[in-house]
Parts: C-alpha cells; sequence; structure tokens
C-alpha cells in the first residue's frame, strides 16, 4: 500500500481539502487497498481541531464526506519514514519539510501541484480571506488528485 501525507500550514484548511479529494478519487477508482491518504501541518498550533468550517462545508457540498473526520496534527518526524510521499501545498511548507526531513527521505517530498503536474504553481492559503479562496484550493485539488493517483499508481485510471 502507497501512504500519501497531504501536508499545509496548521492542517484545517488546504491539506484536509487536498486529502479529501484524493481520498474520494481513490475510492471512486476502488483503489482503497492500494492507496492510504492522510494530512498533517508543519505548525501544530490547531491540534485535535476540525478542518475550517469553511472547507467543510464546500468539500462536503460537493461529496467529500471525508473531510468530516480530519483532525488537524504536526507532522512528527516518524511521518517521514511512514509515508511514502509527502505533498505540501506552498513553497513555503516544502521548505519546512525539507529542512526537517532526514537525508535518506528527502526524495518523498514534494510540491503538491508540481507532483500533479502543474506546474510550480502553489495551493494557495485562504485561511484569511473570502470564500472564494476556498474554493480555489479545493478546485486545484480536484483538478491534482486524478494526475496524483494517476502517478502513484503508475498506470492509467482504473474504472468500477
Amino acid at each position: 500500500m502507497v501512504q500519501v501525507l497531504m501536508v499545509c500550514m496548521g492542517n484545517i484548511c488546504r491539506s484536509p481539502m487536498a486529502s479529501a479529494v484524493l481520498q474520494s478519487e481513490v475510492a471512486r477508482r476502488g483503489r482503497q487497498a492500494d492507496v492510504s491518504v492522510d494530512s498533517a501541518g508543519v505548525y501544530d498550533g490547531h491540534e485535535g481541531e476540525a478542518a475550517d468550517r469553511r472547507a467543510q462545508r464546500l468539500a462536503q457540498a460537493r461529496g467529500y464526506g471525508a473531510i468530516a473526520a480530519e483532525r488537524a496534527r504536526g507532522i512528527t518526524d516518524a511521518d517521514f519514514e511512514r509515508f511514502d510521499l509527502i505533498l505540501a501545498m506552498d513553497k513555503s511548507n516544502l521548505r519546512h519539510l525539507q529542512r526537517r526531513c532526514p537525508p535518506a527521505h528527502v526524495g518523498k517530498v514534494h510540491l503538491y501541484l508540481q507532483y500533479a503536474g502543474l506546474g510550480e504553481r502553489e495551493v494557495p492559503d485562504p485561511y484569511y480571506g473570502p470564500i472564494e479562496g476556498f474554493e480555489l484550493v479545493l478546485g486545484l485539488c480536484e483538478q491534482a488528485s486524478g494526475p496524483v493517483l494517476d502517478r502513484l499508481l503508475g498506470a492509467a485510471p482504473q474504472t468500477p
């Protein structure tokens, strides 16, 4: 099983949305036995909190119910060992992860949208902005989930 960790700053907006969308794509393709998805933050100040209510409302409205189970947590040293792929939402998070990551695991850490083949764009932090920022983030996650899963599975998408 391939284990994927989505990472943003506080694990209450971007990474829970990205996790829920990717989990949905995994389930849509019937690949739950092959891919596991989790999320974390580089900052643990929201430990145990649910995803931001705006993120939850939008994700659930589009059918991504897995976001309701997400609880914020900070990344741990063990995560670098446990996960096969660690995807950062922006370059600041990526640099933080790269500094913290043991040399043996640095190849696991990537920029999310770049790993999806969408260039070096970042997933912007919507926390302090209007709802449109959350809509943009969810759209980017939807755009990236298929290509990320394709790359993980190393094959064309599976159909149910």
